[in-house]
């Protein structure tokens, strides 16, 4: 899924003398969210990618605030993006089949902003949450029946169309925008999404430095080159976007959060809980946010709704479960989560066949320590999006040659996987180490169970409990 999320809040702005309708100059914020869709931290340049160059990007970071510890709810893009719209994690929200439509009775953030008078709209590559397949018939005939299509009545404004088609959809929107009233906008963006298409961007992949957690070989560096042209050419469309909020002499009202939908589509991302699977980047900027702050708190995706409705100036509704980071914003001390949660479920609308199709899994996580709760150990592991790819196919034939490194046959050929995994995450951080089991780290262990125990509990997860009875 191609996505990374930016969220502009723009402060509205009036048109003067005979000038057209539009944003307002109250003090009220408009509100620009944008994601990128399957992007990871650390690629972008401002987290020191040295092969990635995004002045965007960075640019922006440098205006704000870069968040080093921003996570997803899900490792796929619609329960994703359902939980950052929602401020609500994915089991919570029935989120849990790739395809599934946002309950009716799961309001989001625009029909919360609707109290506040703001004009909203969606635009660029589809959102999904109508549900992502519109077949077969019988697929089709269900929501037509049960009217479950909901997002035309949610918001004001509803296109999608490719990542060249955002600009000028995003103008429409502001061009369609009531005089004097503020506006939520969700932009969309494919980029990096797989297939990678960015040919003009691209690095060469003999100058990359392949991060710690790939095996070195050529067809990672092939694949890695072509994600990063990817990237870059986001860059280049964000720019545009930035571009014409100046243009429009509105940038100066603006509030800019950038952020990932999930991890990206790369080796042990997408689809699964490891570091690259929600590990995603995020930035905000704009007035009243600090200048050139770097912060490490815990955020979730489910926190964006939240901090929305608090920089709009209104309040968190009882049912949202994420938490509001305006504190880091201003520059105040902001511990962030403790702990973070994250559920993966079903992926695409297809037949259990493996993995990348159907897995069911859940994560909690500190600074330190990592626990994965694998339902379906018994199944090796798949990539999502990348299972027929010529660097998949090739790690495949070095595993079963015997020339694939241990340490990626072990973490990537597994079969079956473990039930429980865990990881230190300050002396593993590529999380290759499983200490599950190890006598040294049962008190560790056993705490993290119970975390995810009691979130389990009380978000009526339908996966059986990692503590059972004794």
């Amino acid at each position: 899924m191609k996505k990374f999320i930016f969220i502009v809040l723009l402060l509205s702005t009036s048109r003067v003398g005979g000038q057209p309708s539009g944003p307002s100059r109250s003090a009220t914020p408009n509100i620009l969210l944008i994601l990128s869709d399957d992007h990871s931290v650390p690629f972008l340049g401002i987290y020191g990618n040295k092969d990635l160059k995004t002045p965007h990007l960075d640019g922006l970071a440098r205006r704000g605030v870069l968040f080093q510890r921003a996570y997803t709810a899900a490792p796929q893009c619609v329960p994703s993006r359902a939980s950052i719209l929602t401020g609500r994690n994915v089991v919570d929200i029935r989120m849990s089949r790739f395809s599934a439509p946002l309950p009716r009775q799961a309001p989001t953030i625009p029909e919360f902003l609707a109290s506040q008078n703001y004009y909203s709209g969606i635009c660029g590559r589809p959102y999904h949450l109508d549900g992502s397949e519109k077949k077969p018939e019988e697929t089709v005939a269900a929501f037509e029946k049960y009217n479950l299509v909901t997002f035309p009545n949610r918001v004001d404004y509803l296109n999608s169309g490719p990542d060249d088609k955002v600009l000028g959809q995003f103008k429409e929107f502001l061009n369609q925008v009531p005089n004097k009233k503020p506006f939520f906008m969700w932009m969309n963006f494919s980029d990096p999404h797989r297939p990678f298409t960015a040919d003009a961007f691209e690095p060469g992949p003999k100058s990359l430095e392949v991060p710690k957690g790939m095996p070195d070989t050529e067809e990672v560096r092939k694949d890695l080159a072509q994600h990063y042209g990817e990237i870059m050419r986001l860059d280049k469309h964000v720019g545009e976007v930035l571009r014409e909020l100046e243009n429009r002499n509105i940038a100066q009202n603006t509030i800019v959060i950038f952020m990932g939908d999930n991890g990206a589509a790369l080796l042990r991302g997408k689809g699964t809980l490891y570091d690259v699977g929600l590990h995603v980047p995020l930035i905000v900027a704009g007035p009243g946010v600090e200048k050139g702050i770097s912060t490490d708190a815990m955020v979730s995706g489910i926190d964006i709704a939240p901090t929305i409705l608090a920089l709009a100036g209104g309040a968190k509704p009882a049912e949202m479960t994420g938490q509001s980071f305006l504190p880091a914003l201003k520059g105040e001390r902001y511990d962030g989560h403790e702990y973070v949660f994250a559920a993966r479920v079903p992926h695409s609308s297809g037949l259990p066949v493996n993995t990348a199709y159907f897995d069911l899994s859940r994560t909690v996580f500190n600074k330190k320590y990592k626990l994965i709760y694998n339902a379906l150990w018994q199944l090796p592991y798949s990539p999502v999006d990348f299972g027929g790819h010529p660097m998949w196919k090739d790690l495949q034939g070095r595993k079963q040659g015997g020339k694939l490194e241990e340490k990626f046959s072990r973490v990537l050929f597994s079969n079956p996987r473990s039930m429980f995994v865990l990881y230190d995450l300050e002396k593993d951080p590529y999380e290759m180490n499983n200490l599950s089991g190890q006598t040294d780290y049962a008190e560790t262990e056993h705490r993290l169970k119970a975390k995810l125990h009691e979130w389990m509990i009380v978000s009526q997860d339908y996966l059986p409990l990692p503590i059972p009875p004794k």
